[in-house]
């Protein structure tokens, strides 16, 4: 197994090198080696997925902690924590969030400024500024220093034609300027909204692919100049998808088709490494 030294520098270079790269996210320490089988270079982890596995809406910090640590302990991969907003609205509060991840194995880590209320659903500029720089100050003094990856969440809450791009990108150069290592706009449609972000930027962008046309391949996002590329709650939501198709047909039909399609045990196990 890689030390956590190893895995964090691994990470670094995959940043550094021409070539886009996926990050799938997982949400528990099996679907971690799955991924791992599979060649992934790097895992996030999703906050979403893991409410889905334990059938809530929404996740605590310490939930999320422990979440990190299965999966960071699961592989030889270097893993991303999904923090959401780092579960304080204070900055240094905000900040030992970062620590308590990377202590949980994780080399990345990422902070974002939606406040968790609807209502009031981003952070004030200052104010979302001076968490990131809080957190930047905790990721980089670590004995294993963290890449901190800085989010704006503007695209997902404010209509676009009030300005929301125009804010997402003056929010992410702040956030550079402070040190953040990569950026991050959930919400990116398009090829040329992701070349209006790189162009605007200059630091790694993170595109997650919830939002964009799923005919987008990798191939044109790194084309683009993103960097990573993360699907978020995707992978859980579409293991959920086929569960409830193959219940349906069970409890509608009386079907047990889809057995057909399921993965054999013998691969189970060869995928999980036993």
């Amino acid at each position: 197994m890689r030390t956590q030294a190893e895995k964090a520098t691994a990470f670094r270079a995959l940043h550094e090198r021409p070539d886009a790269f996926i990050i799938p996210n997982s949400w528990e320490a099996g679907t971690a080696k799955v991924l791992a089988a599979l060649g992934f270079e790097a895992l996030a982890t999703t906050s979403s997925g893991l409410a889905q596995m334990l059938g809530r809406g929404g996740v605590t910090r310490d939930e999320v902690i422990e979440n990190c640590r299965a999966i960071a302990n699961a592989t030889d991969l270097p893993v991303n924590a999904d923090l959401e907003n780092c579960f304080a609205h204070e900055p240094e509060a905000a900040a030992q969030t970062i620590q308590l991840a990377a202590e949980a194995g994780a080399v990345g880590a990422s902070i974002e400024d939606f406040t968790g209320d609807r209502k009031h659903p981003i952070y004030d500029f200052d104010h979302a500024v001076a968490r990131v720089r809080a957190a930047v100050k905790v990721a980089h003094a670590l004995p294993i220093p963290v890449v901190l990856t800085a989010r704006a969440e503007n695209l997902l809450h404010v209509d676009n034609d009030c300005g929301a791009m125009a804010d997402t990108i003056r929010r992410l150069q702040a956030y550079a300027a402070v040190g953040a290592d990569v950026v991050y706009a959930p919400g990116l449609r398009n090829i040329p909204e992701v070349r209006e972000v790189v162009r605007a930027v200059n630091r790694p962008l993170n595109v997650v692919t919830g939002w964009l046309d799923p005919d987008i391949t990798l191939a044109q996002l790194g084309e683009a100049g993103a960097k990573r590329i993360s699907v978020g709650g995707a992978l859980a939501r579409h293991v959920l998808a086929t569960f409830v198709k193959a219940s349906r047909a069970m409890q509608e039909y009386g079907s047990f088709a889809w057995m057909r399609d399921m993965i054999g045990a013998a691969d189970v196990r060869k995928l999980l490494g036993s």
